[in-house]
């Protein structure tokens, strides 16, 4: 007896339903995107009962004849494709051909288009047997189609789907992604009769504005790079703006929405140690390049996609985004509130505002005749002396020659050590003051109004930028110890300390194993403070595996994190003026001296407005 049959038609169609239409939510996806190959310059979408009820998607495009319309609902049936070198080259947002007839299969379908041409339009509809119905009538240039009791016919399908508030929510979504990626269209959202979203067609700017909020461009800043071969322009929340989910991160290649952790892991790169576990940046980034390059035709939902070569996409955006957040000063900024009872004792954030490099340029640089002038200030045993309690990274760190310091005059950059500029002898000299606060925060004058430094953490970053670099160069420095000193561990941390044991030597620690539970430290980098060797050692062991457990670091990210944290400058210690002098210095010579590596804002301002605001006189 033959076992094997051919299925009948509306059993396959349904069957391939399942693959394009699983949700609500798909069939938005599906209308919505087929709008915007008809090159609609406004879309309505209309939404009863989560789209359980009814999907209405209305637009004003090209609409489609009387042949087109009928061909519309047969599986297969597309405008965008015509041979198969056609799918090495996809353009549009559709091309299988399968989102109308797959609907039609598990929905009351209903079509009403009409081309700009034609007099009257053409409406379809499916009777109760599935048969088509067309009719002629008088509706608006363009197209719409509704869909209703959706999974009707499919009742386990129906009742498969989630709540009426977590459909909507992927409904919604939905929607503003389109509306994201394509501001040149007006998009309208009803939900239940009731207008919930008006997009008007604007710039980027004000379509993020509008979906976000009024001060997301506050939060943001533009990345733009254009080449031959690709090109990338979008938007990275600044560090103060990252969020605890991924819900917030939206890339489009060719104008399509689609997602790529090739891309999302070079965003996460290029922010660097500003992230902590947990954290994610918001992003909004559009890729333009070939479509020859690239294959979205590896998912029925068209989420996915395959480049030809990866590696060149994740450098690229990697490189651009890193060169973003380096340009942009995203140092936060305070000011004085009031608090319920009216009084002006409370500090708050405020909106972020773009701080250019010059905002730091009330720090006066250094010309040769004034090193030489005041050169003789100091012995070289005085200078010596500054640095005993402040790790030597301050002194000895070579500020890298291409990095702008932001505090700038004129065309000269500081790479020299500030002196104090009281001396009777230096009229005209004028340097900002410079003040510890409670042994913890560094105050110093700048062009806008008073910037204020975490001591530790500023340290932090420092030693964690040269580990890194350490890492790199592989030409450990060690400072001998005249009495090397030794440590009892227990097993775990001797199996620790010999796996990490190169990454330590890179560092400038040189440590010999001496028995089965002693270690005896016989170098130090120049970093660790005299007397704190063995505490530093455990507390960087410690740190580590914290950080392995809770964080799943990468080794070297992991080793710099720890030590960086553990050999700084400890919150309470006593730092005189020269000392702060130069931590600034070098913290500014950093890649990123805004965040320290576990996240933390190093740099605050308060603007010197507020600070008038409050003295009267504004």
């Amino acid at each position: 007896m033959q076992k094997i049959k051919i299925l009948p038609e509306y059993i396959s169609n349904k069957i391939a339903a399942g693959e394009v239409v699983n949700r609500p939510e798909s069939v938005v996806k599906e209308l919505m995107e087929n709008s915007i190959d008809a090159n609609a310059t406004s879309i309505e979408v209309v939404i009863k009962n989560s789209g359980k009820n009814l999907i209405q998607v209305i637009d004003d495009g090209e609409g489609m004849s009387d042949e087109d319309a009928i061909l519309s609902v047969q599986r297969h049936a597309t405008s965008k494709i015509k041979t198969v070198e056609d799918l090495d080259a996809i353009n549009t947002l559709g091309f299988r051909g399968e989102a109308l007839s797959s609907i039609a299969s598990v929905a009351i379908l209903e079509i009403q288009t009409r081309k700009e041409s034609d007099e009257l339009g053409t409406i379809i509809k499916f009777d109760e047997t599935n048969t088509i119905i067309k009719e002629k009538g008088n509706v608006p240039k363009g197209t719409s189609i509704s869909v209703k009791n959706l999974f009707y016919n499919t009742p386990a399908r129906r009742n498969f789907l989630k709540s009426n508030s977590t459909e909507l929510k992927h409904i919604i979504e939905t929607f503003k992604r389109l509306a994201l990626c394509y501001p040149k269209i007006s998009f309208k959202f009803f939900l239940d009769d009731e207008l919930l979203f008006d997009y008007p067609r604007g710039s980027k700017e004000a379509r993020l504005q509008k979906i976000f909020g009024e001060n997301i461009t506050d939060l943001i800043f533009e990345v733009k790079e254009t080449t031959e071969y690709i090109s990338i322009h979008g938007f990275i929340g600044k560090p103060a703006y990252l969020r605890k989910n991924k819900g917030e991160q939206f890339f489009f290649l060719n104008n399509r929405y689609v997602q790529s952790k090739v891309v999302a892991h070079a965003v996460y790169s290029s922010f660097e140690n500003i992230l902590d576990k947990g954290d994610y940046p918001f992003f909004v980034l559009s890729l333009t390049i070939d479509p020859r390059k690239i294959d979205v035709n590896v998912h029925p939902s068209k989420l996915e996609v395959k480049f030809e070569n990866e590696k060149e996409i994740y450098l690229f955006v990697q490189a651009v985004v890193k060169g973003a957040l380096k340009v942009y000063d995203i140092v936060p900024s305070v000011s004085l509130s009031e608090s319920m009872d009216g009084n002006l004792d409370r500090l708050k954030f405020i909106d972020f505002r773009k701080s250019e490099r010059n905002d730091f340029s009330d720090r006066p640089a250094l010309t040769p005749n004034s090193i030489t002038k005041r050169s003789s200030i100091y012995s070289g045993d005085d200078i010596d002396r500054l640095f005993d309690n402040l790790n030597k990274d301050i002194k000895s760190a070579n500020i890298d020659p291409t990095v702008t310091s932001p505090f700038e005059s004129g065309n000269a950059a500081i790479t020299e050590v500030y002196h104090e500029s009281n001396n009777i002898d230096d009229e005209n000299t004028s340097e900002p003051f410079i003040v510890l606060l409670h042994n913890k925060y560094i105050l110093t004058q700048i062009k806008s109004g008073l910037m204020i430094i975490d001591a530790h953490v500023a340290h932090e970053r420092i030693l964690y930028e040269k580990a890194l670099k350490a890492f790199e160069a592989n030409i450990p420095f060690s400072q001998q110890l005249l009495f090397p000193q030794s440590i009892e561990l227990d097993p775990a941390d001797i199996e620790l300390s010999k796996e990490i044991s190169p990454y330590l030597t890179k560092l400038g620690f040189e440590i010999k194993y001496l028995n089965k539970n002693i270690i005896q430290i016989v170098g130090v980098p120049g970093d660790v403070t005299i007397g704190s060797e063995n505490d530093t050692f455990l507390e960087i062991l410690r740190e580590f595996r914290k950080n392995q457990i809770e964080k799943h670091l990468e080794v070297t990210d992991n080793i710099a994190k720890s030590f960086s944290c553990k050999a700084a400058v400890k919150a309470g210690s006593k730092l005189d003026d020269k000392e702060m002098r130069l931590l600034v210095d070098q913290l500014f010579a950093c890649a990123m001296p805004y965040v320290c590596p576990h996240g933390r804002p190093i740099v605050i301002k308060l603007p010197l407005e507020e600070l008038d605001k409050r003295f009267g006189r504004t």
